[in-house]
């Protein structure tokens, strides 16, 4: 099968097709035609020899496709030869073939297409998990997003304005801010332009918001914390501006803050089958009635992967990007 293989780290350069062998099934698993593939942030940091695969996983980035199931390995009840899947991985995406665990595979929604599809997976487990699992968004709440028109954000967004919060967002041009309030934000703050701080504290009388979806890290963890109501919750799922920051314990005891943070890759197959059922149940719904929907800017056919990763480095996207077989 054709496959995009990292040959070094490095730049969108080292990203190269090349010909594998195809994946087997093990049990519990199934063997997935793909159609499309979905490229996220932990793609790039792969590339990079930031990000290394799990214990298992393949080499070959690319965390969610959607396809067609051509085998099944053993003791796989719930998915037949025919099937429509959209699945989260824990690698091996950018390839005409890839394997998935079972328990980690989605029906496709309604009229969706398969790039539609490829779209879910990833972001919506992370959204899932982080916002409303984490996080413990309740409607009546309010929520501040960095990075609104990221796959992440475009998500969040919809997602949690679905579920009757208000929603803040930040982004770093007109054109982005205007799409974070097409997909329900209240506000869209540019923060290439504008005190993200001084904006919640302006929108929210100066109580600040009740929960915090950060991929930013680095000098925005002050900031957040600044930004947070009492009782307030921050969620960090990223550190684009580095891992580290200076911070006040005595804004968290005095705000009696919680902070927490996760990462989705390395989980188990189970606990990440437990998001999948939560989805199907409480998302999928959403996703087939046309209330959500995932904002897709452009696809790139499997051999111009290198192109793909030079877009997303480029911030010059807005919603997600995805390869074609």
């Amino acid at each position: 099968m054709k496959a995009v293989e990292i040959t070094g780290p490095g730049g969108p350069d080292v990203l190269s097709i090349t010909e594998r062998k195809m994946p087997e099934p093990k049990t519990g698993e199934v063997l997935i035609k793909v159609a499309a593939a979905g490229i996220n942030a932990p793609d790039l940091l792969q590339r990079k020899g930031k990000y290394p695969p799990p214990p298992g996983a393949s080499d070959i980035p690319g965390l969610e496709v959607a396809g067609e199931v051509v085998k099944v390995g053993e003791h796989v009840t719930q998915l037949k030869v025919g099937d429509k899947v959209c699945a989260l991985l824990s690698g091996g995406g950018y390839a005409e073939f890839a394997v998935a665990a079972a328990d980690l595979c989605l029906p496709i929604p309604d009229s969706f297409s398969m790039v539609e599809a490829a779209a879910l997976p990833e972001t919506f487990f992370t959204v899932w998990h982080n916002v409303f699992e984490r996080g413990q968004l309740t409607a009546g709440e309010t929520l501040l997003i960095h990075g609104g028109t990221s796959g992440i954000g475009t998500t969040a967004i919809q997602l949690a304005v679905a579920k009757g919060a208000t929603v803040y967002a930040t982004a770093g041009t007109k054109e982005k801010c205007d799409l974070c309030l097409k997909l329900g934000a209240s506000a869209a703050i540019n923060y290439r332009e504008e005190d993200f701080v001084e904006k919640i504290k302006a929108y929210t009388e100066g109580k600040g918001v009740s929960l915090i979806l950060d991929m930013v890290g680095g000098d925005y963890f002050p900031r957040n914390l600044s930004c947070l109501a009492v009782e307030g919750r921050l969620v960090q799922i990223g550190m684009q501006h580095g891992a580290t920051s200076e911070i006040s314990l005595w804004q968290i005891m005095s705000k009696r803050l919680t902070i927490t943070g996760s990462t989705l890759r390395a989980r188990s197959v189970e606990d990440k089958a437990k998001i999948a059922a939560e989805l199907k149940g409480k998302i999928w719904p959403l996703l087939n009635s046309g209330a959500v929907k995932p904002v897709i800017h452009s696809t790139f056919p499997l051999a111009e992967a290198k192109q793909a990763h030079q877009l997303m480095e480029s911030g010059k996207h807005a919603g997600k990007i995805i390869l074609t077989t």
